[in-house]
Formats: structure tokens, C-alpha cells, sequence
């Protein structure tokens, strides 16, 4: 097997990030775009060879382009293989019917004017689509391989080809568009350092009163039951002590343990979120082999759930499957997962969490399955979208809008899937499937 240097690797992930992450916003736009590819391909073929004859004209090269946008009207049903590759897939369809179809045209049509306004049309197109690197890429790319076909299906030389001032045009578009799209990523990258940085600063402000809670609360574990025996020892004895109802002083028994557990889901919580900040939009990880049923383990030990929490989440069955990924991101995700299900169950007032595995040979599937109050119908396509939320209309369904994106931000480089199905007022269901290792 052939060993990528890191720095390279490292590199590689500089560039594709941007590109990656583009994808993730324009999901909502997906479909839209599809269907208009799908419907212009044919539609400016009858124009250009009926309406306003032109030079040259491929239905072959347009069905095509058509043929390449059907899939993504069903992508949603992917299998979860498949779906990792969405981006990949969205780029190259891009690549195809952008620089490389509107500059083969161009050049078969011997630089018409209808041409030369369609191809400039393409190149605002993929400014407005594409980050600053998958622009220049693209249209050098898309560009380059049009001439190379060009030069091995035509008669005509390119030398023929007189329109030129199309490309100095297009080049000083592209170079724009770079630069409008740079800052718009630089903006985009300070903001969410400045994000982290106040995360971060929130975090340190509230560990330390934690820590000194907690401290005061271990030392006086030591010393509030001999005080506890000591005032009821004085009462027995008529001795000259404030009197105390017996139901206060039950409660006095346990309050330690509560004021400590309290501390310790605060922590819990905040490691949660910095963690979701850090690495929401970007993963970048140590690969490794991992125990599916170990991360579950865990995670059921280490979030901190309150009595009533953890009397209705259980595992359903046992079984284990091998992933590979991280151990410490997997075990964040349930962390998500639990404290989505658990706040439906509190908004409900109703349900439990079941945690149960599939394993198959074609592919493994965690599934985490609340019955509490489900997701409203118009929220559901909606979820994994990084910082919406639903507040003022139900806050428990998407908290702060970065745990579920970062849910699959997480899958999406273990290679795999998160799917969400849900019943409003009766269940929901995460579906995260992992390939076969």
C-alpha cells in the first residue's frame, strides 16, 4: 500500500475543506438545481437547434448533463456507501456541464456571440457555487479538457478560433470571483475562531466556580453527618438547639450527592459543546479500528445522567461491530444523540431510549430510537443543518443547531451516514450507518 506523506495528507485537507463545506450549504439548494439542469439540458437544445438555429448542436453531450443531475433528485435515498460520496459526485456533474459543455460549445460554435454570453452566464454560475480553490480549479479543469476535446473531434484547427477576448473576459471574472469568494471564506473561518474563542473563554469561566462546588461539596461530605448525628443526638436531649423538620434534614442527606452530580453534568455539557465547536464543519482525525460496543459502553458510563435519566435509557440486545474512526468522536455523537432523546422525553413528559446495533455483512447500523414527542414534520429536513435551531417554537427538538451537524460531520468521515425518522408526537429514530471494514 502506498504511504501518503503527512504533509501532503494534511494539505489535501486544507483544500478539500472549503470544497466540502460548501456542499454542506448548498444541500438545501440541491434539488432545485438539479431539476433546472435537468429541465435546461433538452429545453436549449430545441432553442438553439429549432428557435435560433446555431452552428453546432449535441443532444448526445446534453443528455448527458441531464443524465448526471437525476441521481441527485434521490440522493435523500442513497444508500449510506453512496451517500459519503454526494460531494464528489456534485463536483464532477458541476465540472461537466459548467467549463467543460459551455467551453466545447464555445469552441464549436466558433466563438458565436450566443456562445460567448452562455459561457460567461456559466462562469458567475460557478462563482456563485463554488468556493475560491474549486473555482480556479474547476475552470482550469473543466476549460482545459473542452479544448482537449475540441482538438480530437474537429476539422477545424484552434488556431482557427478568433475569439480570444471571451477568455481574458472569463479570467478576469474567475479572478474576482476568487477573491470575493477568499475573503467570504476568511470571514466565514474568523468568525468561527472567534466562536471557539468565546466558547472557550465561557468554558474556563464556569469550570472554575464548578470546581470550587464541587471541592466545598466533597469537603463537607466529610463533616455534614457528624453535624446531622450531632443536632439529632442534641434534640433527643432536649439540649437548646434551632429545631429542624425531619424532612429537611433527609434532604440535607442527599444534597452533596446531588450539588456533585449537578457539577459533574455541567462539565459533561460544556466538554460536550467544545468539543461539537471544535470539530463541526472539519474533522480531522487518527483513524483507527474501534469496538462499536466499547464507545457505547462509555458513553452510557461517563454522560451524566440524573436517576430519572438513566432508569428509561437502556441497550436493546447486545452484539458488536468493528468501525473504523475514532473512539472519542463516536463517543460524543451518542453523547448528542442521548441528550436529544432525553430532552423530547422531557418535553413529552412521556418515553424511553433504546440503543441497539445491526450488525450485517453489507454494511453495520447503530440505531437510537426515543419515544418521546418526535420531531414536527417541517423541522425534520432541516436538522443536520449547521445553527438552525427551532427556538420559540420548541426548543428541545434542536438545541443549540451544532450537535446534530456535528453528529454528521462525524459520520461523514468514518465514511458513513445519519438518517433521522420521526413521528411527531410519537417517536424518533437516528439511523447511523457504517461501511463494512
Amino acid at each position: 500500500m502506498i504511504s501518503i506523506p503527512p504533509f501532503l495528507r494534511h494539505l489535501a485537507v486544507r483544500l478539500l475543506e472549503p470544497a466540502l463545506r460548501n456542499v454542506l450549504y448548498i444541500q438545501r439548494r440541491l434539488t432545485a438545481f438539479a431539476i433546472l439542469a435537468i429541465v435546461a439540458f433538452p429545453l436549449y437544445w430545441c432553442v438553439w437547434k429549432f428557435i435560433f438555429p446555431q452552428r453546432y448542436e449535441s443532444l448526445t453531450l446534453r443528455l448527458i448533463g441531464t443524465a448526471l443531475f437525476v441521481p441527485m433528485l434521490f440522493s435523500r435515498h442513497w444508500p449510506g456507501w453512496l451517500k459519503s460520496r454526494l460531494p464528489y459526485y456534485w463536483y464532477f456533474s458541476l465540472l461537466y456541464s459548467l467549463p467543460f459543455f459551455f467551453t466545447y460549445m464555445l469552441l464549436k460554435n466558433q466563438g458565436a456571440d450566443v456562445w460567448i454570453g452562455s459561457a460567461l452566464v456559466a462562469v458567475f454560475v460557478m462563482i456563485l457555487l463554488l468556493d475560491w480553490v474549486t473555482l480556479i480549479g474547476q475552470f482550469v479543469l473543466g476549460s482545459g479538457l473542452a479544448v482537449l476535446a475540441y482538438m480530437l473531434t474537429s476539422d477545424v484547427p484552434l488556431a482557427a478560433f478568433e475569439r480570444w477576448d471571451y477568455l481574458a473576459i472569463a479570467l478576469f471574472a474567475v479572478a474576482a470571483g476568487a477573491v470575493a469568494n477568499y475573503d467570504s471564506e476568511r470571514i466565514r473561518i474568523e468568525q468561527e475562531r472567534a466562536m471557539l474563542a468565546t466558547a472557550g473563554s465561557i468554558a474556563h469561566e464556569l469550570r472554575t466556580p464548578l470546581l470550587s462546588i464541587r471541592a466545598g461539596a466533597a469537603g463537607l461530605a466529610h463533616y455534614l453527618p457528624a453535624l446531622i448525628e450531632a443536632h439529632e443526638l442534641a434534640q433527643r436531649n432536649d439540649l437548646p438547639v434551632s429545631p429542624i423538620r425531619a424532612t429537611h434534614v433527609d434532604s440535607l442527606k442527599g444534597v452533596l450527592a446531588r450539588i456533585d452530580s449537578e457539577a459533574r453534568h455541567s462539565n459533561a455539557i460544556i466538554d460536550m459543546l467544545l468539543v461539537n465547536a471544535r470539530v463541526t464543519g472539519a474533522v480531522e482525525q487518527t483513524v483507527q479500528q474501534c469496538s462499536m460496543a466499547t464507545c457505547i459502553d462509555v458513553a452510557m458510563q461517563r454522560y451524566p445522567f440524573s436517576e430519572e435519566e438513566r432508569a428509561v435509557v437502556f441497550r436493546e440486545g447486545s452484539g458488536d461491530f468493528s468501525f473504523r474512526g475514532s473512539e472519542l468522536l463516536m463517543v460524543h455523537v451518542l453523547f448528542n444523540l442521548i441528550k436529544n432523546a432525553l430532552r423530547h422525553i422531557t418535553k413529552a413528559g412521556k418515553g424511553e431510549v433504546s440503543i441497539r446495533l445491526a450488525p450485517s455483512p453489507s454494511g453495520h447500523r447503530l440505531m437510537v430510537r426515543d419515544t418521546g414527542g418526535g420531531i414536527p414534520p417541517d423541522m425534520l429536513p432541516h436538522i443536520f443543518q449547521r445553527f438552525y435551531t427551532s427556538t420559540g417554537r420548541d426548543d428541545s427538538v434542536l438545541g443549540a443547531g451544532i450537535g446534530l451537524a456535528f453528529c454528521r460531520d462525524v459520520m461523514t468521515s468514518f465514511g458513513g451516514t445519519i438518517e433521522c425518522t420521526s413521528v411527531h408526537g410519537d417517536f424518533t429514530e437516528f439511523v447511523l450507518s457504517f461501511p463494512q471494514t
